[in-house]
């Protein structure tokens, strides 16, 4: 299936962003305007989540590329992009696929390459509003830690795909 293919259906588009790690990632499932699931797990439990993702209603798969910038990285970051190539065999053919490395997040958010995870936050923030409390929830409420990544991932890939906010 192609990014063609994916607008066609329905013209819905659910993307399934993974910020992925050594042994936990943290994924977001994105329509465009809400999230529909999010969570930080094993790598094991996310390569489920990929098999089945007719049961999130994902039709898109996007995963933060690793990318080398002349520097020595260490044994988790090969880790990392081990756990990033089995998420996409898992995601198999149930959908489009593609990779987005964290400097083109951090320039279509923050529109600087040095950008701080907390840059991206509070961009997030400003587009979308405060998380909110458990009595009065916002779009963001229950996004934390590296989920906020996978938030950025998902919105940053979505805008640039379907027409886009910014």
């Amino acid at each position: 299936m192609n990014e063609a293919d994916v607008t066609k259906q329905e013209g819905k588009m659910n993307v399934l962003a993974i910020d992925p790690g050594p042994v936990e990632s943290a994924f977001v499932i994105w329509d465009g305007k809400e999230i529909i699931g999010k969570a930080k797990l094993s790598n094991d439990a996310v390569l489920t989540v990929c098999r089945h993702a007719e049961d999130t209603g994902a039709n898109v798969c996007i995963i933060e590329q690793i990318k080398s910038y002349g520097m020595a990285v260490s044994d988790s970051i090969f880790d990392t992009v081990f756990w990033s190539g089995r998420f996409c065999e898992a995601w198999g053919n149930q959908g489009f696929f593609d990779r987005m490395p964290r400097k083109d997040v951090k320039m279509y958010l923050c529109h600087s390459m040095r950008a701080k995870d907390s840059n991206i936050r509070a961009a997030l923030i400003d587009r979308f509003g405060e998380p909110g409390k458990k009595a009065n929830p916002g779009i963001l409420y229950g996004v934390s830690k590296d989920i906020w990544a996978a938030l950025a991932l998902a919105v940053t890939w979505y805008d640039q795909h379907n027409g886009g906010q910014h």
